[in-house]
Parts: structure tokens; C-alpha cells; sequence
């Protein structure tokens, strides 16, 4: 059993080194979310996303909105649950020993979840209470519905769904069709599609539990509309074909 203690500093007692919960949380998530491939290196876009989640989530739980609305947060079962997130995602694509986006698309959503929960079980057995390894499973299986009253399922569900927004959302976009040997043209192709479709209105609509967040990710998508503007004006080289019309026009003596 590792040392119980709540904060998530390492702590030192005569030059020896003790870890605290959270940091034996960290390592075994670090362990779960880096996938082998065939080669030599490792994937670790999973592990990547979840240091981001947990910043999300550590961060959203110090908004106002939440302080004023009285609501009480397990602070350590939501930086657990967020570390965890995608251990379902870790465990299916080791099973497949294939990379962390090659497999998804025939993975369906349950099955994740209920390989995650499983995923978790196995690896904090021996380090937390089953009490609070049945709260960490709750807070992520609810945090994937929209009818929680848990709070931290709703932290959880909104530092997931920021990710997906600006330019980490472009980058999560890019690696996606690149592992199915998409291009440029194809990202800009899916990005005109969910424009057409008001896709983005939607998740904002629906997505986010605390306004807060939603008018950050308003903020992280239009960064992202003006980064993928430019993107089909370099693609189309219309900056280039301007340029010319422009050097054409100077080019021309006056009458």
C-alpha cells in the first residue's frame, strides 16, 4: 500500500523520497496511456491529453461560478478520474498493438467506457480504497452523459470538451487524418463540413456545463476559424495569386 497523503508534492524524510496518492496516480496513468508500437518509440498522445485535461480541470475548479454556487468538489477523485479518462482508449489500442488513433474508429463508446472502468479496477487496487476506485469510475462514466448532477463529472466533461476547441482541437483534427493518410486538403474538407453542418454552434450549445468555460472555447474556436482561413489561403495560394495581380498592376504604365 503506497503512503496516504493528499497533496501533490513528493515528500522528502531524511533524504528519502515518499510519494504522495496523486503522484502514484500520475505514474500509473503514465504507465497506462503510453502505447508501444512496432517501433522502437512510444505514443504518447494519450498521456499528452491527460496532463492537459487534469490542467483544464485543476483550473475550472477554481472559477467563481463554482465557489458561489456552494458546490463541493473531491478534488482528488477528479484529478484521478481525469488522469483516466482514456485508459478504455490505452487498453483496447494495446490490445490491437496499434497507434492512438488507427484503431478508434471501431471502438464504440460503451465498450470504451466499460473497458476504462476495468482498466481503472486493475491498476489503483493496491493504492486506493474501492469506495473512491467506484467514485473515480462514476465521475468518468457520467462525465461522457449530459444528465449528471455530479460536479465533478461536469468538470471532467467540460476540460474534455475544451480540448476539442482552438488549436489543440486543430491538432487532435490533424493527427486524426494523418493516421489515415489524410492531407491538408482533407482537414480543410472536414472543417468546411462541420461549419456547413454548424457542428461548432452545436457543441457550444450542448457541450459545456459552467459559461465560463463555454465563452473560453468561443474564444479557442474563433482562433481556430482564423488559423484554418489562412490555412486554405496558403493551400489555394490565393495570398501568392494576389500578390501577382498586385505586382501586375504596378507593372502597368499609367495612360
Amino acid at each position: 500500500m503506497y503512503p496516504h497523503c493528499y497533496n501533490t508534492a513528493r515528500q522528502t524524510f531524511k533524504g528519502r523520497v515518499f510519494m504522495s496518492e496523486l503522484d502514484v496516480v500520475r505514474d500509473l496513468a503514465k504507465q497506462t496511456l503510453i502505447i508501444p508500437t512496432s517501433t522502437s518509440d512510444v505514443d504518447n498522445s494519450l498521456w499528452d491529453r491527460a496532463q492537459r485535461l487534469v490542467h483544464n480541470a485543476k483550473h475550472i475548479c477554481q472559477l467563481p461560478e463554482l465557489a458561489k454556487a456552494g458546490l463541493q468538489i473531491d478534488r482528488f477523485c477528479l484529478i484521478t478520474a481525469t488522469y483516466f479518462s482514456d485508459a478504455g482508449i490505452a487498453g483496447h489500442l494495446k490490445a490491437e498493438e496499434t497507434t492512438a488513433t488507427s484503431a478508434l474508429s471501431n471502438a464504440k463508446n460503451d465498450y470504451l467506457l466499460d473497458l476504462c472502468t476495468k482498466v481503472v479496477e486493475e491498476k489503483l487496487e493496491s493504492c486506493i480504497d474501492k469506495a473512491r476506485i467506484k467514485k473515480i469510475n462514476t465521475i468518468i462514466t457520467e462525465s461522457n452523459g449530459h444528465f449528471t448532477k455530479s460536479t465533478e463529472a461536469m468538470i471532467l466533461s467540460d476540460a474534455r470538451n475544451l480540448d476539442d476547441m482552438g488549436a489543440t482541437g486543430i491538432f487532435n483534427e490533424f493527427r486524426r487524418l494523418a493516421s489515415h493518410g489524410k492531407g491538408l486538403c482533407d482537414a480543410l474538407q472536414s472543417w468546411k463540413k462541420k461549419i456547413d453542418y454548424r457542428y461548432w454552434q452545436a457543441r457550444l450549445k450542448e457541450s459545456f456545463r459552467f459559461e465560463s468555460v463555454r465563452k473560453l472555447a468561443e474564444q479557442r474556436l474563433s482562433a481556430a476559424e482564423y488559423f484554418m482561413n489562412q490555412l486554405k489561403v496558403e493551400t489555394d495560394a490565393q495570398d501568392l495569386r494576389e500578390l501577382i495581380i498586385k505586382k501586375m498592376d504596378f507593372a502597368v504604365p499609367n495612360k
